[in-house]
């Protein structure tokens, strides 16, 4: 029995069992919910779980024992599995699979598909969802979780059961990985029509005009005007407008390998600062990776999740996020029931053409929903969190620039 297991089995009262009743409406599913999907069958694994694996509103998955390289991304399609297409695609792919049990390296721009230690048995009631973790975006590695006769990437279908695939592209930094190491994410929704997702527009109105949302009246009245449950968030190029302070990165375009498991990279070994210097706007080259923030301070309530999504293609050919899964309790101050001081970070590309980025644009939307009951773990409370109460920060594996 795994730590995480053991633990909550060890302290199991009429709370837990009452919260996880709970969690049976529509919604996404708690931390107590996915606990109970383990203990069920619903989630199983090929090795123990880790005592840390379940967050708030989703599991982490793990990368299992080899890592097969691949020509061209691909989707299984309807009737077939994922390792049936490998071998249509590549008679010869099992021949050439890598062992990273003890590590290994993926190659910046190559293709890999990585069988997970996790499977699913879901309820035909429930969908599954993947993400990339936050590091893994900040890392500019691509990620899309593959599952038995998908039609499409990061989702799973009601009623699904079977094995769970990654497809892992690094864009910027070669990386190490090894059995265990965690890249994207699990969130399951209990699908019982599109109530399941939708927020009443006078609830949205209250948590707007309680500040439970966002810390600007500006951004406020934006999210008022948008669409309820939708909190447009805009570019911060200024910082705090002292000229020489860092406003973003941009990723250097030769460097050394990333090892995930280590947390003492020397930023500027990867990393060119971008430093504020009067000018208010940025030009994003193409396909340079630029990491920025955003210029509001954002809050997600303990009783909501919300997801980074694009901005109108219209507004401009770039993409602002890779990892846009936000846990409940992300930026939260419970203290005051408020948003605190989380700015949210964005992984940012330019395609086909230069771009010119200016200060306080709208560059993408976040998309809140509800949960099917409050988590009993909260992001940055009750679990370690590297990323509550940031501001600009780079991935945990590096160091703290000091200037």
């Amino acid at each position: 029995m795994s730590d995480v297991i053991a633990k909550t089995a060890a302290t199991a009262n009429s709370d837990l069992v009452t919260s996880v009743r709970a969690s049976d409406g529509t919604g996404i599913f708690p931390s107590q919910k996915i606990l109970d999907m383990t203990l069920s069958g619903e989630i199983k694994t090929t090795s123990p779980f880790d005592h840390d694996q379940i967050q708030p509103a989703s599991i982490d998955l793990r990368l299992g024992d080899f890592a097969y390289p691949v020509d061209t991304s691909f989707l299984p399609g309807k009737g077939m599995k994922v390792l049936e297409k490998l071998k249509h695609l590549d008679e010869q792919f099992d021949d050439f699979k890598i062992d990273i049990r003890k590590g290994a390296v993926l190659e910046k721009g190559r293709v890999y598909v990585i069988r997970l230690q996790e499977s699913i048995a879901l309820k035909s009631e429930v969908a599954a969802f993947a993400n990339p973790k936050s590091s893994t975006g900040r890392l500019d590695i691509l990620t899309r979780l593959i599952a038995d006769y998908a039609t499409s990437f990061d989702q799973v279908s009601e009623g699904y059961k079977g094995d769970l695939f990654i497809e892992v592209a690094p864009r910027s930094f070669s990386v190490v990985v090894k059995t265990g190491t965690r890249l994207n994410q699990l969130r399951f929704r209990r699908t019982r029509g599109e109530e399941a997702k939708s927020i009443p527009a006078t609830e949205w109105k209250r948590l707007l005009d309680e500040g439970q949302i966002v810390d600007s009246s500006e951004h406020e009245k934006n999210a008022r005007s948008i669409k309820t449950g939708v909190l447009p968030f805009t570019v911060d190029l200024e910082g705090t407008g002292r000229v020489g302070d860092i406003i973003g990165y941009r990723a250097k375009k030769h460097s050394s390998r990333i090892d995930l498991e280590r947390r003492d990279y020397d930023p500027l070994d990867f990393w060119e600062p971008i430093r504020f210097h009067k000018s208010t706007s940025l030009i994003l080259d193409p396909d340079e990776f630029y990491i920025l923030m955003t210029k509001e301070a954002i809050a997600v309530p303990p009783e909501y999740a919300a997801e980074m999504m694009p901005y109108d293609t219209r507004a401009g050919e770039f993409r602002v996020h890779y990892a846009g899964f936000f846990d409940p309790g992300f930026g939260w101050n419970a203290a005051v029931n408020k948003a605190g001081s989380s700015r949210g970070v964005l992984e940012v590309r330019s395609h086909e053409v230069p771009f010119l980025l200016e200060h306080g644009q709208t560059v993408g939307w976040l998309r809140y929903e509800r949960m099917a009951a409050r988590p009993e773990l909260l992001y940055g409370q009750d679990i370690s969190s590297n990323y509550q109460g940031q501001s600009l920060k780079l991935a945990k594996q590096f160091k703290p620039l000091r200037d």
